[in-house]
């Protein structure tokens, strides 16, 4: 009985740490909102989607993550979004649901470069099913039994459900140059920067820590008909961090990529460098594109059988049609 009390804490412990942090997919090239406002509006047409990821299907641990996004560009002006993110843990039925609209303003430079400064404004909520925790008091050692109901200042003071409001910020330089057919975007986001109270117990205070994030991507042609990308993610928040390093080939309208996910900082000694490989495969036609994509664990924590994605976007304009040097290279 000692020993379930002692796995049953670790796994709370667990939970707060994890939970706190925010979700990232790894197909986060194809679908940029959800790191950053800035991109609301970036394919210049009204476009909608979804991405859902599966995390560690074989552990009691599964996490299920989903994103719904609706985009629009406003000529002239900028671009504004709405997006809807469910996060679902089985084992405890944990699950946090946040909806978010997103404003960006587009500032045209230079030499085709484009500024885009945005904002998002969201409302979040988190719910815990706390009657799958056991504690100290409801544990009778002498018969051995467990009570229903426990006098802990925890049992009495626990919320299931915390609400909070959210802002996040971002920017986005990018050019597209049509003479060769580069497309370059380099970008940066701030989330949470009220840093919400997500404590779970009244009057208790637990801010959520400021998620901050650096990206680039460059997509150049090779040959006559293919193109590639290259994309860097950089990721802190609290006191853990996370470097993506990846490729996409462009095969007209398949896509083949592979991505490496660095642990820079460490944070332990049993900590790895590499924490897994992720490898990508899509298709894009006219208004539709699809990825899916299946990140490997390098590390030694066991057999989880990965992660699993799979995204859908449509465009109600033509995807490949709107860049005059993709047409002409497709004749």
């Amino acid at each position: 009985m000692k020993v379930k009390f002692i796995i049953i804490i670790i796994i709370c412990s667990y939970y707060s740490k994890v939970n706190a942090q925010d979700p990232i997919f790894s197909q986060y090239f194809l679908v940029p909102e959800t790191m950053n406002p800035g991109f609301s509006g970036f394919e210049d047409a009204t476009y909608f989607g979804l991405i859902h990821r599966t995390q560690w299907p074989s552990l009691n641990l599964r996490v299920d993550t989903e994103y719904a996004f609706v985009n629009s560009s406003i000529e002239d002006v900028g671009g504004i979004g709405f997006s809807i993110l469910n996060q679902h843990e089985n084992n405890t039925n944990y699950n946090y649901l946040q909806g978010n609209v997103s404003f960006a303003y587009h500032v045209r430079l230079a030499n085709d470069w484009y500024f885009r400064p945005a904002v998002e404004l969201g409302f979040g909520t988190k719910s815990f099913n706390f009657g799958n925790l056991v504690l100290a008091d409801q544990i009778n050692i002498n018969s051995e039994t467990i009570t229903p109901f426990s006098s802990d200042a925890f049992a009495l003071n626990a919320n299931r459900n915390v609400t909070f409001f959210d802002f996040n910020a971002g920017f986005v330089f990018d050019k597209k140059n049509t003479r060769n057919d580069t497309d370059l975007w380099l970008g940066a986001s701030i989330k949470h920067l009220n840093k919400p109270n997500i404590s779970f117990v009244e009057n208790g205070n637990v801010p959520l820590d400021i998620f901050y994030s650096i990206h680039a991507n460059y997509k150049f042609p090779y040959f006559d008909y293919n193109d590639m990308l290259i994309s860097v993610n950089y990721m802190q928040q609290g006191q853990y961090n996370r470097l993506d390093i990846g490729t996409t080939v462009k095969l007209e309208k398949l896509m083949l990529g592979a991505m490496a996910v660095t642990n820079p900082a460490k944070n332990s000694l049993n900590s790895h460098l590499l924490t897994s490989i992720n490898a990508f495969v899509g298709l894009e036609f006219e208004q539709l594109r699809f990825g899916f994509s299946y990140d490997l664990n390098t590390s030694k924590i066991g057999r989880t059988d990965g992660v699993y994605e799979l995204s859908i976007t449509y465009l109600t304009g033509c995807l490949i049609c709107r860049n005059p040097a993709n047409l002409e290279r497709r004749k």
